[in-house]
């Protein structure tokens, strides 16, 4: 069992950036790929970044990819996401995942998810 807890979100202009957090419980967060999705107001989860439990393969959605950044530190047993030159199109809930199946980007290969937090970014 994982629970996880986001933080980081909130209110940012157009190009400036913000930095989530998500922490882990339970001893075993380095066997866990771990995910960030994101779904905005009347729109689908979307995938946005996923790294493997060592931390030494990253994966993005392609239009995010040079902006976003996932990174872990399983020392601490927290995931984050930088996020760069925000722009409006990403506000959004942020979520936090789980997962025992490396490389995924599908939803429903995370078993575990946090409660999300909320990136506004205004124009």
């Amino acid at each position: 069992q994982v629970q996880l807890v986001e933080s980081g979100g909130g209110l940012v202009q157009a190009g400036g950036s913000l930095r989530l957090s998500c922490a882990a419980s339970g001893r075993t967060f380095s066997m866990y790929a771990m995910g960030w999705f994101r779904q905005a107001p009347g729109k689908e989860r979307e995938f946005v970044a996923a790294i493997i439990g060592s931390g030494g393969i990253t994966y993005y959605t392609d239009s995010l990819k040079g902006r976003f950044t996932i990174s872990r530190d399983n020392a601490e047993n927290t995931m984050y996401l930088e996020m760069n030159n925000l722009k409006p199109e990403d506000t959004a809930v942020y979520y936090c995942a789980a997962g025992r199946t490396a490389y995924s980007r599908y939803a429903s290969d995370f078993g575990f998810w946090g409660q999300g937090t909320q990136v506004t970014v205004s124009s």
